[in-house]
């Protein structure tokens, strides 16, 4: 089994898109551990629509749309990092965080904790508008500490080439591509646009230096 863990320098970046464009172009699995809000489409719904690949059940799935460890307190429960390992799955598994890296998931415990727990190797999904370099390199920053392996940085947006190119250069990390914003947000519209904007071949690269190791 090869796994990857797709994470964001923030919420509301386009990290599930992402994600069901990665799902799509690997062949893979998705999953999101915990769901937080319930009112509209969840990101599992969101990306099994997308790709046409299945998604496992959430670990936790909570009504409040808000950080994981309130909306498990607004309905009673604790989230417990021990019952969140990584699923077993043939082939392929994209693991999916909530918000950035210091989200919440108990009292005690960041996502962050939870993804060097894992040990997977790690996509950083990035926006390109202001305030990106500093988000971006905090949280490279933040994974490299806790010994999280860095695939790469995939932005999203509008291109921003110097942006771009000062993030890797200072975060010393492979530029994974640029997904757009898309006007026709459909399966097939993410699938030719991920395949022209995002390096699908290193992120091949990564998970097979992974089943090597």
């Amino acid at each position: 089994m090869s796994r990857l863990i797709v994470t964001g320098t923030d919420t509301g970046i386009g990290k599930t898109i992402f994600s069901a464009g990665l799902v799509q172009a690997l062949g893979a699995t998705y999953w999101k551990p915990v769901q937080s809000g319930l009112e509209e489409e969840t990101d599992s719904q969101i990306v099994s629509r997308l790709s046409g690949r299945p998604a496992l059940p959430e670990g936790y799935l909570l009504q409040l749309p808000a950080s994981p460890h309130l909306s498990a307190e607004a309905e009673g429960v604790e989230i417990d990092p021990d019952a969140l390992p990584l699923p077993e799955v043939d082939g392929v598994l994209v693991a999916e965080g909530a918000g950035g890296l210091m989200v919440p998931l108990n009292r005690k415990v960041l996502y962050l904790d939870l993804f060097a727990r894992w040990g997977a190797p790690v996509i950083l999904c990035a926006r390109t508008q202001l305030g990106t370099i500093n988000h971006t390199l905090l949280s490279l920053k933040a994974l490299r500490d806790v010994g999280c392996p860095v695939v790469g940085v995939a932005f999203i947006g509008d291109a921003e080439l110097m942006v771009e190119e000062t993030i890797c250069q200072f975060g010393q990390v492979a530029h994974l591509g640029r997904l757009p914003l898309l006007g026709e947000l459909t399966s097939d519209a993410l699938a030719v646009a991920f395949q022209a904007s995002i390096r699908v071949d290193l992120i091949r690269e990564a998970l097979a230096q992974g089943e090597m190791a």
